[in-house]
């Protein structure tokens, strides 16, 4: 197990050619494959450079590259005017759709008793290891997994075998992995990186694994104030330390500590990433270790145009509503389409600001009935637009109209804010 490449620091700026030459530098090392499968993340990554990596290794390796399987996990597919934007110059017909509810096999099962220990007792389920039937039967001697490490609410910090197991994995995988998360607690999992889930996800990889030509390359992103996009990092290899070195970087980079807890934070949904609170839902996750007891979110989302990705999930959603930990552990056991849907359940806790604090959602494309029908507090977009002028406000405190502060943030997928809150 190896790590082929790896660069980074709080300082480090990679350029175009710094990524070039470290996937040359990988090839050199592994040598260059017959037939490679690259696995990227979707739209929703957009700021990965993963896309960017994926044109990379196609300019590469040319027709060595066989197929390209974005890591969708419950995410709809890429639309072509998406993969022109992320991937530009490769051709289509080399993207596979991944199927989550279908097209996925069993590579093995996490004992219950592995899953009770890493969860301190808190679940005590076995726990399915699936990827997408291509990765085990297509016959490529380079599976090369593409992404960014960054918080994450489900397994604490994003990539590595997630992009496999998550983003290429079925229905049952999904659901229980995103299930156990939120009852372990979603705020003892953001930021950190050796988690019950991943210590789950890394019995699969050296237990189910072994005969799969599976290789990462994980990019670690900051965005300045500024707006401006740095690469702080890259690691290419196929082991967990590969990973780790990863994380800690993202962890000096990628987490925020605001000095006092802000009563009222505001945040930006980019139109091109966010159409869905299942998506938009990062301005809750990332922020809620920040916000005070009884302050507010504000949540811009000019695209939001439905609750889940999945037509199931959206019902799902709709009928149940954000609710807290307990009581959606309380419907899990009393209500079987629920039950069944155990990753739409996790999202209903992550979701929930779970009594503590007010989310003020302005959706472009929802209705206020629509919003309130789910736990959130209607905003005026066109209004709250006005107010907060996205394309000057910077990540930070800021005054509002009414003298009152808030603080502001850009992006909320590309990283996770903290404070102390005096708990």
């Amino acid at each position: 197990m190896t790590t082929f490449f790896a660069t980074g620091s709080k300082n480090t700026s990679l350029t175009s050619e710094d990524l070039r030459n470290a996937l040359l530098q990988t090839f050199s090392a592994i040598g260059k494959p017959e037939r490679a499968l690259l696995l990227p993340p979707d739209h929703t990554r957009l700021f990965s450079r993963a896309g960017e990596l994926t044109v990379l290794c196609h300019e590469i390796l040319g027709d060595r590259v066989k197929d390209i399987m974005p890591a969708l996990g419950t995410h709809s597919p890429m639309p072509p005017e998406k993969l022109n934007h992320m991937f530009p110059g490769i051709p289509h017909d080399l993207f596979r759709p991944h199927l989550w509810r279908d097209d996925v096999v069993r590579l093995g099962t996490v004992p219950s008793e592995f899953v009770s220990e890493v969860t301190g007792g808190m679940y005590d389920r076995p726990w399915e290891a699936q990827v997408n039937r291509l990765l085990r039967d297509g016959g490529h001697d380079l599976i090369f997994s593409l992404g960014q490490v960054v918080p994450h609410e489900v397994i604490g910090m994003a990539n590595y075998n997630k992009n496999v197991f998550v983003g290429t994995g079925g229905k049952d995988g999904i659901n229980e992995s995103h299930y156990l998360s939120a009852v372990y607690g979603i705020e003892q999992t953001l930021g950190q990186a050796n988690t019950p889930l991943r210590q789950i996800l890394n019995y699969a990889s050296d237990h189910f694994c072994k005969e799969l030509p599976l290789v990462y390359a994980l990019t670690v992103i900051e965005q300045l104030p500024d707006r401006s996009m740095h690469t702080r990092g890259l690691f290419i290899g196929d082991d967990h330390d590969t990973f780790f070195q990863a994380a800690e970087l993202a962890s000096q980079v990628n987490i925020t500590m605001i000095p006092q807890a802000p009563k009222h934070v505001v945040a930006y949904l980019d139109p091109n990433e966010f159409k869905s609170t299942w998506l938009g839902n990062k301005a809750i996750y990332r922020t809620r270790l920040a916000i005070a007891n009884g302050g507010r979110l504000t949540v811009l989302g000019p695209a939001v145009e439905e609750f889940g990705e999945d037509e199931q999930i959206d019902h799902l959603i709709r009928k149940y509503g954000y609710r807290t930990r307990e009581e959606v552990i309380r419907l899990v056991a009393e209500n079987e389409d629920l039950a069944a849907n155990l990753s739409a359940a996790a999202h209903l806790v992550h979701g929930s600001p779970e009594n503590r604090f007010e989310v003020v959602y302005a959706a472009g494309h929802l209705s206020d009935e629509e919003i309130r029908s789910v736990g959130y507090t209607p905003g005026n977009l066109s209004e709250l637009m006005r107010r907060y002028d996205v394309e000057t406000l910077q990540n930070g405190f800021h005054t509002d109209e009414d003298g009152s502060e808030f603080y502001f943030i850009q992006n909320p997928s590309l990283g996770l804010w903290q404070s102390d809150r005096g708990e």
